[in-house]
């Protein structure tokens, strides 16, 4: 959803959660993933789509 375009309070909103816990998710993923913005998420995620 992040990588589509949507903001934090969006995406909380379709999941179902709160704004901090898809924050928390978000940092965890990019700390993982060595990245520091939603640029570099979307233009992964987009290149994982391309892949496939």
């Amino acid at each position: 959803m992040i990588a589509r375009g949507m903001n934090n309070s969006e995406a909380a909103s379709v999941l179902f959660l709160s704004r901090k816990t898809v924050e928390a998710h978000l940092t965890r993923i990019y700390r993982k993933m060595e990245m520091r913005s939603r640029t570099g998420l979307t233009r992964a995620v987009i290149h994982a789509e391309l892949s496939d």
